[in-house]
């Protein structure tokens, strides 16, 4: 909505304050900036607010607004007067407004950095987190316009309005004076705040999503009045599952007299239902669902699933309808899944919802799955299905325009029907926010990812999210960091995840194989030592081998402490006519579930071929299938399923347990406080779930790999339990002011939006700030400055072109080390300038030597959509060549700097391999911790490479550096809540 000409031309209409945001009931609206074309909206408002709320506002009867009152609340600067509202549907449902004001209380202007702040709130929509949602956002505003303290005069009855400031984790002061509660509220975002701030989100997004999957009542829009077609087949599926609530059908082609289609009420539009409509399921031609959609927001539908197809993926006039389709649903507080989506499944006993293209509901189980491709959902619908796998949820988001993977994991963490995510994805929305979440859900359940489009480049059509350039292998690296487990096909996925839940997790690598099959014993040997486990010598009980025997062998490996889970195998049994028996498998599932129901708690997994009813036998006992008591947290939430401490000792607070147990997680609880939105711990620890359905799979390779992905995962999760911290020595040897001076003075008060490289001299200063020395070079433009130069340092010294194309190429003869006195270096000088050109191109530099070491690399680097990056790698083509580097997300404690250097490959080298010298890496962690603060304080450091960094048995030596500042990118995850732009 643009400014009119009233309004003071030099302060353009801030459109980038808009956003749709999820309130706490799971609706959405939408928060923008009052304009002078809202003095209607305005007034239709305040007559809908109650005498009371008015009263509160104005510490006085006020029943209505003067001229003067609407001109003075809807004409604004932007800078010193501001004011925002909430919308649904066009009209206003909240308001809030700041008047700059100075120490005095009268109004001012800059540099005054106070101001008075006051709200109006619907009384039809108290409760729903609008005043909170604003506060968010008229701070943001406040902060970018210079001002760092909100004050505000309430009345000591208004209750509500006292708990949205308390609440809201800033630092305040309260004090009463004639006749009110005074609050001044430090803008300055805390660790509380943010902590609010996502505690609200994640219950927000949650319940946005629950209300999809768990409604009350589903109108299907567009229902074929013949069998067949999208619409029909839906409601078909709808009563199938055996939907527990009502169910409409809806299409404008429906003849007057038609009352009922397949045994359900038929509508001509949702205005003749009596009732409110939840669902809206949406299968109509792309150029009628905006007639559908205005439909449903006019009567009261809370959310959307939009099968139909033609948006963006046919191009860029298909995307600008899925724009519009997005912001059209939001303008009505609904939320869309889709287009061009398959469906949606929810098979709690209370739902029992197929709303979805899927001809029949998968099982009742303890996995939820999104997807971003139907053709994927369906391929996973049926794999599930075969292997014996239940479901408790299931969204095919197709275009993704609004729900996403992000909503999913929200919703998942908080769902305790769910005890692992599957998640297939072909883009990451927002990777900051992403990777923040997973590692919130993946600490009380796996999170089980398989990303498409990984070296495309682009995202798929449809998808309009931010493009991050890093490549694949640091999205997998930033991934494993956050606790996610990711594999690279469909089908891992569901080895992973029927392993994950249906088995507690491994206490560590060890593994007992045994089998009637020697060599398909060996080849399960094989393949643990490939995937890092410690596998024991298999045990061959030999083809005559009984279930009974079976049984045996499995319940003594589980009894052995000296092993952390167990892989059977088995091959069919052969009668006396040489023929193989393969109708044991019920027996031999029977034999094998006793053991494991009887041992501890391990997991278990079987490899077979060909034993007929063994797969069925065993994902008959599909502890997923039935519903687990869960312990109360704290807050009130239940908590997640629990799993099983594993091995034979008793579990402790950092033993890794079964899929779904409670543990540390940011913001949960159920209200809006600081203290809840922190950790909640479980009031009593739950009793260790047995083992249930026991996983089988085809190949050895395929159970080895499910069973490394858990041990991985358990690692993450004992790990997780105690996590790392930033050293304090950071804070004592670190001069943050002075950087960030040296900062703003290097990028100038007009700084060029694509950044500048810092030269050596200044690149050393800047990092020496952060406690980096680098190494001097001096410039070599001839023999003469060069000989002059190692006379400056002290001999041995060496000589090195700084040319683009010859940095870091010792390879090819442009670095000379060890040079020992001034012959020396001449004659050194002579060869490089006659080998590889004139001093002119070659930009010879002289430094002193280093101490002999390991060569390292490390790089900081800002990603548009993931953030800040750290990296950590060997010097040396072979290291480019292999991609052997690691990577973490920034801030890095001093876990991640240790896990950092000790995950890539070649990381023997810097331990003593091969009876060399192990190098100092404590110090070589100290770096990267430094780094990692000094990109993380000043976003305006948006690359630095020390190269090569020469780490000693005693001490490192930075000998290069090149660092890039340009203004700092946004960062949306700290700024408030809203969902994507459209």
């Amino acid at each position: 909505m643009e400014p009119t000409p009233e309004q003071s031309p030099h302060h353009a209409y801030p459109d980038h304050w808009e956003a749709d945001v999820v309130l706490r009931d799971g609706g959405t609206a939408r928060i923008r900036p009052i304009t002078t074309d809202d003095a209607e909206r305005l007034v239709s408002f305040y007559e809908q607010v109650s005498d009371e709320s008015k009263y509160y506002r104005f510490f006085a009867p006020y029943p209505r607004l003067s001229d003067r009152d609407v001109h003075r609340f809807t004409h604004h600067d932007y800078v010193d007067r501001v004011g925002l509202a909430v919308t649904i549907g066009g009209e206003f449902i909240g308001t809030v407004r700041f008047d700059r004001i100075n120490e005095q209380g009268r109004p001012a202007s800059a540099p005054a950095d106070e101001a008075e702040v006051a709200f109006l709130v619907q009384d039809a929509h108290q409760g729903r987190g609008v005043a909170s949602a604003l506060l968010e956002h008229i701070a943001a505003v406040a902060r970018e316009r210079g001002i760092r303290r909100f004050a505000a005069e309430v009345l000591p009855a208004n209750n509500k309005m006292i708990k949205v400031f308390r609440d809201a984790g800033y630092t305040q002061q309260r004090s009463f004076e004639d006749g009110s509660v005074h609050l001044t509220l430090d803008l300055e975002p805390t660790e509380k705040s943010l902590a609010v701030q996502r505690g609200r989100e994640q219950r927000a997004e949650a319940r946005s999503v629950q209300r999809l999957l768990a409604p009350g009542s589903v109108a299907v829009i567009g229902t074929g009045r013949t069998p067949g077609g999208v619409g029909r087949t839906v409601l078909r599926n709808l009563l199938a599952a055996g939907f527990t609530g009502r169910t409409y059908a809806v299409n404008r082609a429906f003849d007057e007299g038609l009352a009922t289609l397949d045994g359900v009420p038929a509508h001509r539009s949702l205005g003749e239902i009596d009732e409110q409509v939840d669902l809206a399921v949406i299968a109509v031609p792309a150029h009628r669902v905006p007639e559908a959609v205005a439909d449903c927001g006019e009567h009261g539908v809370q959310g959307l699933v939009v099968l139909s197809a033609g948006y963006a993926e046919r191009g860029s006039a298909g995307r600008e309808l899925q724009r519009e389709l997005v912001r059209q649903a939001r303008s009505y507080g609904m939320r869309i899944i889709g287009p061009n989506a398959f469906g949606i499944i929810n098979t709690a006993e209370s739902v029992r919802l197929n709303a979805s293209l899927a001809p029949e509901s998968p099982a009742r189980g303890r996995i939820g799955l999104f997807t971003q491709s139907g053709a994927i959902g369906i391929a996973l619908l049926s794999g599930l299905h075969r292997r014996g796998a239940g479901l408790s949820s299931f969204i095919s988001a197709g275009n993704r325009a609004d729900v996403s993977g992000n909503d999913f994991l929200q919703y998942s963490f908080e769902d305790p029907d769910t005890d692992v995510a599957l998640l297939y994805l072909e883009s990451l929305g927002n990777p900051r926010k992403f990777t923040r979440l997973a590692r919130r859900t993946a600490a009380v359940k796996p999170v089980v990812v398989v990303k498409g489009a990984r070296h495309s480049g682009t995202n798929p059509p449809g998808h309009a999210v931010p493009v991050s350039r890093i490549p694949d292998a640091t999205v997998s690296a930033l991934m494993r960091q956050a606790g996610v487990i990711r594999v690279d096909t469909v089908t891992e996925m569901v080895d992973a995840g029927l392993l994950l839940a249906g088995q507690p997790l491994p206490a560590g690598p060890r593994v007992a194989i045994l089998g009637n099959s020697e060599s398909l014993g060996l080849l399960t040997y094989d393949a643990c030592l490939a995937e890092g486990l410690r596998p024991r010598p298999p045990r061959d009980l030999t083809t005559a081998a009984s279930p009974q025997d079976f049984r045996d062998a499995l319940a003594e490996a589980l009894a052995d402490g000296t092993c952390d889970a167990v892989i059977v195998t088995a091959i069919p049994w052969v009668g006396e006519n040489g023929e193989a028996e393969t109708g044991d498998g019920e027996v031999l599932a029977a034999a094998l579930r006793g053991a494991a129901a009887g041992g501890p708690a391990k997991p278990v997994a079987v490899v077979h071929v060909e034993i007929g009813g063994l797969a069925e036998a065993l994902a008959a006992a599909s502890s997923t299938a039935a519903p687990r008591t869960r312990p109360t947290t704290l807050a009130g939430r239940p908590a997640a399923a629990p799993g099983a401490p594993t091995g034979a000792a008793p579990a402790t607070a950092t033993a890794p347990t079964g899929p779904g147990t409670e543990a540390p997680a940011e913001t949960a609880g159920t209200t809006e406080t600081a203290e809840t939105a922190e950790t909640a711990e479980t009031e009593a620890a739950a009793p260790p779930a047995r083992p249930g359905r026991i996983p089988a799979y085809p190949a050895a390779e395929r159970a080895v790999r499910a069973m490394a992905e858990a041990v991985k995962y358990a690692q993450w999760r004992r790990q997780a339990a105690t996590p790392g911290k930033v050293p304090e020595f950071l804070d004592e040897t670190t001069d943050e002011p002075g950087a960030a001076a040296l900062i703003d003075t290097l990028l100038g008060t007009a700084p060029d939006p694509r950044g500048r490289p810092l030269t050596h001299d200044e690149a050393r200063e800047l990092l020496g700030r952060y406690g980096i020395p680098v190494r001097p070079t001096l410039p070599a433009p001839d023999p003469e400055a060069a000989v002059a130069a190692a006379a400056r340092l002290g001999y041995p010294v060496a000589l090195k072109t700084t040319a683009p194309h010859l940095r870091h190429r010792a390879d090819l003869g442009g670095v000379r080390l060890d040079l020992t006195d001034e012959d020396a270096l001449r004659r050194a000088y002579a060869e490089v300038t006659e080998l590889l050109g004139k001093p002119a191109e070659l930009l010879p530099v002289v430094q002193s030597m280093a101490p002999r070491g390991v060569d390292t690399v490390v790089r900081a680097s800002i990603d548009a959509a993931a953030g800040a990056v750290l990296s950590f790698g060997l010097a040396g083509a072979p290291s480019e060549l292999l991609g052997d580097t690691a990577h973490r997300l920034v801030p890095a404690t001093d876990r991640d700097a240790a896990e950092l250097i000790r995950s890539i490959k070649a990381a023997p080298v810097l331990f003593g391999w091969r009876g060399s010298a192990p190098v100092d890496t404590p110090a070589l962690e100290e770096l990267l911790l430094r780094l990692s603060r000094l990109v993380d304080d000043h976003p305006e450091v948006v690359s630095v490479a020390l190269e090569p960094v020469v780490v000693a048995p005693q001490g490192l030596t930075v000998l290069g550096a090149t660092v890039r500042l340009a203004p700092p990118p946004p960062r949306g995850d700290l700024g408030p809540r809203r969902l994507p732009n459209y």
